[in-house]
């Protein structure tokens, strides 16, 4: 692919971002393959080098704010419809509580879903709260002349060790996944509003 197919791949795929945005990234772009050039890469070579335009565009993506694009999307094109604003007006007592109960649905699904997180980190607290005071009653028992006692409680407390780190790694693991999907909807909701075509 040269310079000027990626280009305008690149401009398609960008096409619901603020005009001034899209200049700014394809200016970049067309100085970044230019100075590979001039480090004596072929044209080819260079766009080659920079990646894929459907990376580029989803990194774009990735860094451009939500509000920016949503913004971006209902700026109207074109004068306003005197009989669409009556529509909307009229319709308001339908479509409001719609798009209210789906907003609600959505955030209370995200908030249940970062629950479960936050109640794994309290079982991994209790756990290692649970440790402490095993080994706290293990050598009030060891100095009380209990070793039988003593010896049962550390071999508890090694359990519950063993359950406290493993519970740690699940709790990140959960905790990583949460934050992975959340950054992939983000992404997929901005490609939603951009419009991507795919480059082909």
């Amino acid at each position: 692919m040269n310079k000027q197919e990626f280009l305008e791949r690149l401009r398609r795929g960008l096409r619901g971002l603020p005009q001034g945005d899209i200049e700014e990234r394809l200016n970049f772009y067309a100085e970044m393959i230019d100075d590979r050039m001039e480090e004596g890469l072929s044209e080819a070579e260079a766009v080659a080098e920079i990646g894929g335009v459907d990376e580029v565009v989803s990194q774009i993506l990735a860094e451009t704010p939500l509000t920016k694009l949503v913004k971006e999307k209902i700026k109207p094109k074109s004068p306003v419809n005197p009989g669409v604003v009556v529509l909307l007006i009229l319709g308001f007592p339908l479509w409001f509580p719609i798009l209210a109960a789906v907003f609600a649905i959505v955030l209370a699904a995200y908030i249940v879903v970062w629950s479960v997180i936050i109640s794994l980190w309290a079982v991994f607290v209790s756990l290692i709260a649970s440790w402490f005071g095993v080994i706290i009653s293990a050598v009030y028992n060891a100095v009380c002349g209990r070793p039988l006692a003593a010896l049962a409680l550390l071999a508890i407390a090694l359990v519950s060790a063993g359950a406290a780190i493993l519970m740690f790694f699940i709790c990140l693991a959960a905790a990583r996944g949460v934050i992975w999907a959340t950054k992939k909807i983000a992404i997929g909701l901005k490609h939603m509003l951009v419009g991507k075509e795919t480059a082909r």
